[in-house]
């Protein structure tokens, strides 16, 4: 389990899968070069396990794991496989068995049993216990039961796997919600029956999906239950509507972590240059609201909010920008209002002149059209030209 320190709090285990979940979605492509990189990136920030990929679904992914599993220093790497011999055997293969985890995917639901599989629940349990004895056999430790569609399989079949997993030497339980169609009191329910099912040692950890936009509220209801390690992913890409969100867990830890009990030791300030690396590498543009990433998050344009935050930017601002490597932006368009510009006329060491005030008012910030809007800095810019004018007239 999670250590305790931190006024007593649980130390929550981090489990980043941007390089394994994150890539499959349409668009998410990363070379063996670029997930290289993005792994020394996320290992920069503290996580505990980067999951490299699936190697033997491709030769890519196997490279993946080859330069990965040599580079990492302080984090531990993990691979994905199926409850297969041939999947394990390319494991160890490519990643060797030191600080390696073998995450072996075994079939949580009846309803995948029968819809995706076509196996009886004897086999599942079989191959479940076949994969894992045989994992051990090529000199693995650090295993990981993936308990795949876990949230709509029942409890005398999840009972089963996690028993079978367990007696065979499997050291973490992962529970994924594979769909995303728990709600937080599901999900914790399910989270608190395992983890009474499990002794201390064992790792329990989660994987939530965001269907319903549910996967953050979902994880934190798992810590809150008692699970010491969570998956996510950096920005929550991630097959269809993506996984919990690596920096969205991070700022409720960060500031809500005493409601859980619950901390986490990662390099908030570095967050933001890992997205940018990452959205440079896939091509993916911001959203202009996303927390903690989003364009607009610690930008301010109307001028209601701006008069509170030009005195004291706790008015209007909870999360601090600098925790996550960002900065605060005050904007001017027509929504602004004359506090702002009483602000820059300070910030140019100039006394405040209401006529001059007033037109300037009109000119550059009522008189914006619609979605227009310029930077502080850029009206300072202007102003001190208008002054400049006006002087030399």
């Amino acid at each position: 389990m999670g250590s305790n320190d931190e006024q007593g709090s649980r130390r929550i285990s981090i489990f980043d899968t941007t390089l394994r979940d994150g890539e499959q979605a349409p668009g998410n492509a990363m070379s063996a070069h670029t997930k290289l990189e993005l792994a020394l990136a996320i290992e920069a920030l503290g996580v505990d396990v980067i999951e490299v990929g699936f190697p033997n679904s491709s030769p890519s992914d196997f490279a993946a794991l080859q330069m990965v599993s040599q580079a990492l220093t302080t984090a531990r790497f993990c691979s994905l496989t199926r409850a297969n011999r041939a999947d394990i055997e390319a494991a160890v293969a490519g990643g060797g068995t030191e600080r390696h985890q073998v995450e072996i995917l075994v079939t949580g639901s009846e309803l995948h049993m029968e819809h995706k599989r076509g196996i009886t629940r004897e086999q599942n349990l079989a191959e479940t216990r076949d994969a894992i004895r045989f994992a051990r056999s090529l000199g693995l430790r650090d295993i990981s039961l993936g308990v795949e569609d876990a949230s709509r399989g029942s409890d005398d079949l999840l009972h089963a796997l996690v028993d079978t997993g367990l007696a065979e030497g499997a050291t973490t339980v992962l529970l994924a919600d594979t769909t995303g169609h728990m709600v937080p009191s599901e999900f914790g329910e399910m989270i608190a029956k395992v983890r009474s099912w499990i002794p201390d040692e064992i790792v329990l950890a989660t994987h939530c999906h965001d269907d319903m936009g549910l996967s953050l509220a979902n994880a934190l209801a798992g810590i809150e239950a008692g699970a010491d390690e969570v998956q996510a992913t950096v920005a929550g890409i991630g097959e269809r509507a993506g996984n919990t969100p690596l920096e969205e867990l991070a700022a409720v830890l960060t500031y809500k972590g005493h409601r859980f009990g619950a901390h986490t030791t990662l390099e908030t300030s570095r967050l933001y240059e890992v997205f940018q690396l990452l959205s440079d590498r896939i091509g993916m543009a911001p959203p202009r609201n996303k927390p903690i990433f989003g364009d607009n998050v610690f930008s301010t344009l109307a001028g209601i909010h701006q008069a509170g935050m030009l005195r004291n930017p706790i008015t209007y601002e909870y999360v601090e920008p600098e925790r996550f490597g960002r900065e605060r932006r005050i904007l001017v368009g027509r929504h602004s209002g004359r506090a702002v510009l009483r602000h820059v006329f300070d910030e140019l060491g100039m006394p405040w002149d209401p006529e001059l005030g007033q037109k300037f008012y009109e000119e550059h910030i009522a008189g914006q059209a619609d979605g227009e809007y310029i930077s502080t800095t850029e009206l300072a810019r202007v102003l001190s030209s208008t002054l400049l004018a006006t002087a030399d007239s």
